[in-house]
């Protein structure tokens, strides 16, 4: 799975807010071994959005948690753009949620806060602990969250725990070396598409050094490919550190 983060805010780019979605998704998702795959922050902006939405439904192994725009007032427009990018179709009213909205509110759910029930068609409520105005879930795959961490960050941890709890072990080695990166690139272009290479330059007492980390689900083999890069800075006498 590939895991999309989408904050939709242009309050967090001007800077009049802080994002903190992204560390609590991040963190959340490692409690079960996943990690981000991608994550933007992008502006109330409709075609932004759907060239956002867009790129991240052609992916077919895409899973999306989008926070914020999903609200009463004319900033507000995800579930509209997600309805279109994703249903093709303008949004319906979902009449739970309708009924919802009216028991909290009465009177004052007219003639704004009724049209937060409107949302793509055939899509499944996300229950908020907060104040019960719900989220929603696409194919169970595309999830769609207020902006407001308090409402969104139990909700995530609900949606991970439910559909994601189950994940793949991945074995990870890493080292520091007294050398520059392209001491290593040689070896770093012999790893087959299933090892992650994560290669960080450093300098330290303004000499290069390099944090090399190899990650993947076959321990056997990452291993081997780890013993490769160990070898080679053995044999050039290249002092180094596993951490």
């Amino acid at each position: 799975m590939n895991f999309y983060a989408v904050i939709i805010g242009t309050e967090i780019l001007n800077g009049r807010r802080t994002d903190k979605h992204f560390e609590f998704l991040k963190n959340e998702l490692a409690k079960y071994d996943h990690e981000l795959f991608a994550s933007f922050i992008i502006k109330d902006d409709v075609e932004l959005m759907k060239r956002t939405y867009t790129m991240i439904k052609e992916d077919k192994n895409a899973v999306m948690f989008s926070f914020g725009g999903i609200g009463s007032t004319p900033d507000d427009l995800t579930r509209e753009v997600a309805s279109e990018v994703f249903r093709n179709s303008k949004p319906v009213t979902h009449e739970k949620f309708k009924q919802d909205i009216i028991k909290k509110f009465g009177n004052e759910a007219y003639p704004h806060r009724i049209h937060m029930a409107e949302i793509p068609p055939n899509a499944e409520l996300l229950p908020n602990p907060v104040n019960n105005m719900s989220g929603f879930a696409l194919d169970k795959k595309f999830f769609f969250m207020p902006g407001f961490p308090s409402m969104s960050h139990p909700m995530t941890s609900e949606i991970i725990k439910k559909h994601f709890s189950s994940s793949t072990k991945k074995y990870r080695y890493t080292l520091k070396a007294k050398t520059s990166e392209n001491t290593l690139i040689s070896l770093m272009q012999q790893l087959p598409k299933s090892i992650e290479l994560s290669s960080l330059p450093v300098f330290i007492n303004e000499k290069p050094n390099v944090e090399l980390s190899l990650s993947g689900e076959n321990n056997e083999e990452v291993k081997k490919y780890f013993d490769m890069f160990q070898e080679e800075l053995t044999r050039k006498h290249i002092p180094f550190t596993l951490t």
